[in-house]
């Protein structure tokens, strides 16, 4: 539920998705009124059947209404409709349509200056030095003869055993050790298993992410929007696949999946394949319809296990019918609740397991109190929310999904860690930049989680200069033999601590699953999975019932619920690989 670097503040930021744009959108030069117009008096929608109803119903209903069906999502019953400005209101007694919502940019602010906005944003998850603590805001159908394939050259892959001396940049994974992964590596490292990011990216070109980087099988879901994300790179606006310009994606898709090749560090899972599910946009947020249709595509490539390191925007708290909003507002956030659910049940209902991070707010997600960040946009619409257990946050609150938190070098739930009885099945590392406060060791980088970020962003942010150098000790540039240069990039959040439990759950899967003979890959059923998960955590009792971090403010002071068995800040424990993929996993 994260925020990359580039992630323009709610302050600052001037366009919001009332949906999302869909793959398959026309292309709106920058400049045009709305990108999702097509005309003065269409526009784009997407239309929700009821549960059961088949297309034909749906499409009669949309059409009598005046509108067109473009794209369907068969799985989910989500259809892509250009019709009238007015089609939820002809909708609302259609008994085959569940709901409809606008799919537009709202909120566009004509001369803004981008790059001010992005100067001025937030940067949730980069934890630089003498920064003030605060609470974070973060939060197609495959042929034949792509089954299995892995895109990029890469080097031989080593054989199951004890990490390489020649890996460098090991010594710095505390995170790797808190979970005893290198003796997990002795036998099992996730070959074959196939774990899906949806996330902003992932660089697939990276020299310590392309031997694992499925090629064929990764998909962008979104489309740039240049007031939002700035200029298009692309003639269509459409990244390619193996691209991430926030950087988010890949730091992800490295700390799960990294290979151990004599290069920087290693991934929790080092054999795993890694397909790129796109959801992000380059500015950072995550709206509906990518997220939808990567949790619908994710099972028809063979994926075993999906990351979800972020929320859906614009609302941070999706409440069914809470009085602050509108009903129009309401609507939507029915809506998004509904479609949620069923994209994430297809995909556990297909094999897929599913994890997701809780969130870097220091909140109890059973009692949040009040939310006053959403709507996230348009610029200026937030207002103060009561939130109550009918309020979810998604994808983490939503059906079948693992909600992880994280903890510090330290072991202690991280500061800025979400946590509550009600949403956390286990804790994970995710790194704490204030963890040992008093000590020499606070407050230093070595207490986040290095994993690998892309050349491009980096140089954007101002973290290398002119020769490719890091301008600070966040930052770190490896070189191999032959020349190549690769960087990593020291980050925090429970974004980071999701993919280790994703990485672990893909150990399971290679020691425990089985081959799946048509599509390629392992598979295990998802519940079986999230059971040896858990059952193999390493139990932490609260630190104290009510908790006060050292040096921070009260906004941090926490309350743990629960026993040493299952409590709030850790949920059945902090993941440990070793035991889950032993013969006779168990708790210490």
């Amino acid at each position: 539920m994260s925020r990359t670097p580039k992630r323009l503040g709610a302050a600052v930021a001037a366009i919001a998705l009332a949906g999302s744009l869909s793959a398959a959108q026309p292309t709106v030069a920058a400049g045009d009124a709305s990108p999702s117009t097509t005309s003065e008096e269409t526009r784009r929608h997407l239309v929700l059947g009821t549960e059961g109803a088949n297309t034909e119903s749906v499409t009669a209903a949309v059409e009598a209404a005046g509108g067109e069906v473009a794209e369907v999502n068969e799985a989910i019953g989500l259809y892509t409709v250009n019709g009238p400005a007015d089609l939820a209101q002809r909708l609302e007694a259609a008994p085959s349509v569940y709901g409809t919502i606008a799919d537009r940019v709202i909120g566009y602010t004509p001369g803004a200056d981008l790059q001010e906005r992005m100067d001025a944003a937030d940067e949730v998850e980069r934890a630089q030095a003498e920064r003030p603590a605060h609470p974070a805001t973060d939060r197609s159908t495959i042929g034949p003869d792509q089954k299995g394939k892995k895109g990029g050259q890469g080097r031989d892959k080593n054989h199951p055993g004890p990490l390489p001396a020649d890996d460098p940049l090991s010594d710095r994974q505390w995170n790797l050790d808190m979970i005893d992964a290198p003796e997990a590596h002795r036998t099992t490292t996730g070959e074959g298993v196939r774990v899906g990011v949806l996330d902003t990216g992932i660089d697939g070109n990276h020299p310590d992410i392309r031997d694992n980087f499925n090629a064929e099988l990764s998909r962008n879901f979104t489309t740039d929007v240049p007031e939002l994300d700035g200029p298009c790179e692309e003639a269509d606006c459409k990244d390619a696949a193996d691209v991430d310009e926030g950087g988010h994606g890949t730091h992800v898709a490295s700390t799960i999946a990294s290979p151990r090749n004599g290069l920087g560090m290693v991934g929790v899972a080092p054999d795993a394949e890694l397909v790129n599910l796109r959801t992000g946009q380059d500015s950072g947020y995550f709206f509906l319809a990518a997220t939808l249709d990567a949790l619908t595509y994710a099972p028809e490539a063979g994926v075993d296990v999906v990351n979800m390191s972020y929320y859906i925007d614009p609302w941070a708290f999706n409440c069914p019918s809470n009085p602050a909003d509108s009903p129009e507002e309401q609507a939507e956030q029915r809506f998004t609740i509904e479609a949620t659910n069923r994209a994430l049940n297809h995909a556990h209902d297909h094999g897929v397991t599913l994890v997701g991070s809780l969130g870097n707010s220091a909140l109890d997600l059973g009692d949040p109190g009040i939310d006053s960040s959403s709507p996230g946009l348009p610029e200026g619409s937030e207002r103060d929310r009561l939130i109550d257990s009918s309020c979810l946050d998604l994808p983490v609150q939503g059906d079948g999904v693992i909600g992880v938190s994280a903890v510090g070098p330290s072991g202690l739930k991280s500061y800025y860690s979400n946590y509550g009885v009600s949403e956390i099945s286990v804790a994970a590392p995710g790194g704490a930049y204030r963890d040992f406060e008093g000590d020499e060791m606070s407050q230093g980088p070595e207490n986040l989680v290095l994993a690998a970020a892309p050349k491009g962003v980096l140089e954007e942010a101002g973290d290398l200069d002119e020769n490719g150098m890091p301008t600070n000790d966040f930052v770190v540039r490896e070189e191999t033999p032959d020349g190549e240069v690769a960087y990593y990039q020291y980050m925090q959040g429970t974004s980071m601590a999701s993919p280790h439990a994703a990485g672990v759950a893909a150990l399971i899967i290679d020691a425990k699953g089985q081959p799946d003979n048509t599509l390629g890959g392992k598979r295990m059923q998802p519940d079986r999975v999230q059971s040896l998960l858990e059952r193999s955590a390493h139990e932490r009792a609260c630190d104290a019932p009510v908790f006060a971090y050292p040096g921070l403010p009260d906004a941090y002071t926490a309350t743990c619920e629960g026993d040493e068995q299952f409590n709030g800040f850790y949920g059945h424990g902090i993941i440990n690989a070793q035991s889950a993929v032993s013969k006779t996993p168990h708790k210490r």
